[in-house]
């Protein structure tokens, strides 16, 4: 053990708090939280520890900082937020559920919108779900649509260019914010109805179509009734629809766990007023040897950090003892007393039961699907073999791509799979230097020579560092060409090298003057599809990003009492030229290291408005 090390381990206190987990370059590698900090930092050092992982993870560890709180509930709070902010390799974490369906409503536009999406990333954005379904999420929306009117346009304004309302105004399906038919105030109050019928609260918009129905009856509007009353109809059918009554259970979530290998699988069940809502399905990677005590308060941490509501009562299965600090947890986020507790009897310990039972077949569903992947990435490793005659498995794939426009901001990417898989903390992008006007081929052979010049060094980077079975560059026999003389020049070990061509799909092999055409459906060619279009994305980003930089680096110039320091300090702040372009004065006197005399002669020369 270093010596920096152990005198940090002897000096570790005792109470509560948060220990961090850094390597040799200062990256963050695990964040845990501990009701004895000593104990349980230094459990990770002592001989004997059977936790998987944690002989990879110590070995890895050059420093351990730690952060005392006062509870165990300020702890989790603290993990919460550096979990999120170092996404460290070593924790335990919820896969990405991008593919799964969500209702998003954007209440950062002036007249939000309530819509269909699979992301779930963008800030002031409330998002409901996932869904397991996503033609029940269209349906949900539709029937929302038809009681609440919120506007269906896209965009963040609402309306059409021409200014003119659409069909859905006339057919009572918008109440037009676009023309000014609806105030903000009034919007923002469907919003809020929208908001809580998706929260659970289903009885408010019920009771008030049932008085606006008979208002219009009674006033003898019974075509307006009629329309009151369908619309009863259809958010009753949809409150009711797949629902279990539990009157007694009332507003709670239960929470079931299953734990298989080095995966996990939660199941959520939102009840409110006793009515079973919704199930929500969740991975979790990265927890062989965890106990369940970890990994549920990992997942609490994740899913309660970003959840639209928190319930009063959550119930977790019986394998959890200690729920003090997640109550105290939950109780910060909801803002009132939050009960976490494990039922030993009636129906809610059947319903933790049953969320429990979802759980498992979540998990074994999940293995087979694992399972098949797996066995298609095998499939498509072995035909790349035999059809390429390698000596092994590519068991490690390399790709290069070249991105510009015209011989402007050249760069290149490399991104790499393994076991067929993409690896992106390998990914790494070259800016390509001394080339005149546009040359592919140029910078092909630059790109492959600085990759294994790194190599070859002994650099310490881990992705340059390792030895690749199969490189792929996209182009033709020039880009091959380039990419075998580059490696020749560094006198490396013997690579296999290939080139695959856009247009029709060809693969060129040094030594054979035809290409290798390999069938569409073909599990090797799909997988070099995969990861050559990888490398066009990667490559197409970085070039973009370079650009813009050089465009707002354009626009500097001639500008007044505009340096090096606070140009960088203005790129730093917008990010990008439009941010820039688009900034109110307000905005750049709010430019950190840029004084507001000069934010307001910036403004005046951006927009010719002069001397101010």
């Amino acid at each position: 053990m270093r010596e920096n090390l152990e005198g940090k381990l002897k000096a570790l206190p005792r109470g509560p708090g948060v220990y961090l987990f850094r390597d040799q370059d200062g990256e963050v590698l695990y964040v845990g939280k501990a009701k004895s900090l000593r104990s349980r930092v230094r459990s990770y050092f002592q001989r004997g520890d059977g936790r998987f992982g944690a002989a990879r993870l110590v070995e890895r560890v050059d420093d351990v900082e730690v952060i005392v709180t006062r509870t165990e509930a300020e702890a989790l709070h603290l993990e919460q937020n550096l979990v999120k902010r170092h996404r460290p390799p070593f924790n335990i974490r919820l896969r990405d559920d991008k593919s799964f369906p969500y209702i998003a409503v954007t209440l950062t536009d002036e007249y939000p919108r309530v819509m269909f999406t699979r992301e779930r990333h963008r800030r002031g954005t409330l998002y409901f779900g996932p869904y397991a379904n996503a033609k029940k999420v269209r349906e949900t929306l539709d029937v929302l649509n038809r009681v609440f009117r919120f506007r269906p346009c896209e965009g963040p304004r609402p309306g059409r260019h021409s200014g003119i309302p659409c069909l859905d105004f006339h057919i009572d399906r918008c109440f037009a914010p676009c023309i000014g038919a609806i105030s903000t105030e009034a919007y923002a109050e469907v919003i809020d109805g929208v908001v809580a019928f998706l929260s659970g609260d289903t009885k408010t918009i019920q009771k008030e179509l049932t008085e606006r129905m008979r208002e219009a009856a009674a006033g003898e509007r019974f075509e307006e009734a009629a329309r009151y009353r369908n619309r009863l109809f259809s958010i009753r059918h949809l409150a009711d629809r797949q629902t279990t009554e539990r009157r007694e259970v009332g507003t709670v979530d239960v929470v079931g766990l299953a734990v298989g290998g080095d995966q996990a699988a939660v199941q959520v069940f939102p009840l409110r007023d006793g009515k079973m809502i919704d199930r929500y399905g969740f991975h979790l990677e990265n927890v062989l040897g965890e106990d369940p005590q970890s990994i549920l308060e990992a997942f609490v941490l994740e899913y309660y950090g970003g959840a639209p509501s928190t319930p009063p009562e959550v119930l977790v299965p019986p394998e959890i003892a200690d729920t003090e600090a997640l109550s105290e947890f939950l109780t910060g986020r909801r803002g009132s007393r939050v009960v976490v507790r494990t039922p030993l009897r009636g129906e809610k310990r059947r319903l933790v039961e049953l969320a429990a039972e979802n759980a498992r077949h979540a998990l074994e569903a999940d293995a087979v699907v694992r399972e098949a992947s797996r066995s298609r990435r095998i499939a498509a490793l072995e035909e790349l073999r035999e059809v390429l005659n390698l000596e092994s498995l590519p068991l490690r794939i390399e790709c290069f791509d070249v991105s510009n426009i015209q011989g402007e901001s050249i760069v290149a990417s490399m991104t790499v799979f393994v076991d067929g898989k993409a690896r992106n903390g390998h990914y790494r992008t070259f800016s390509i230097r001394g080339l005149a006007g546009q040359d592919d081929v140029g910078a092909m052979r630059e790109a492959v020579s600085r990759r294994f010049a790194r190599l070859r060094s002994g650099d310490g980077d881990e992705s340059f560092s390792r030895m690749p079975n199969l490189v792929v560059v996209d182009g033709g026999k020039a880009q091959l060409a380039a990419a075998l003389a580059a490696m020749e020049e560094l006198d490396l070990p013997r690579v296999a090298v290939i080139a695959l061509a856009k247009r029709e799909e060809e693969v060129f092999v040094p030594g054979f003057p035809a290409p290798i055409a390999l069938d569409r459906a073909s599990p090797a060619l799909q997988l070099l599809q995969r990861i050559r279009d990888e490398a066009h994305r990667v490559a197409l980003r970085y070039h973009r990003r370079k650009r813009s930089a050089r465009s707002m680096e354009t626009i500097f110039e001639g500008l007044q009492g505009i340096g090096p320091a606070r140009r960088r300090a203005i790129i730093r702040h917008f990010g990008s030229v439009e941010r820039f372009l688009e900034a109110s004065q307000e905005e750049l006197e709010g430019v950190s290291g840029l004084p507001q005399k000069i934010a307001r002669s910036l403004y005046a020369q951006l927009h010719k408005a002069g001397p101010s």
